[in-house]
């Protein structure tokens, strides 16, 4: 799944550190999401979205297989 979040994160200014603490998960899973090497559970990206104020498919997009 494609996704926007170090770009989103950077306009916001915040670090993968910081990010990983306000989402209570580590610096590994924000890199691993940012490189779409994983892909967030729900909550996590419901968690995402609610941070940066935006719905959940403008940070994750999806694409069929």
């Amino acid at each position: 799944m494609k996704n926007k979040l170090e770009e989103l994160r950077k306009n916001y200014g915040i670090t993968q550190e910081e990010l990983a603490e306000k989402m209570e998960v580590s610096r590994q899973t924000i890199i691993s999401i940012e490189k779409e090497r994983y892909n967030p559970s729900l909550i996590l990206a419901f968690k995402l979205a609610a941070m940066f104020r935006v719905p959940v498919e403008e940070i994750f997009i999806y694409e069929e297989e």
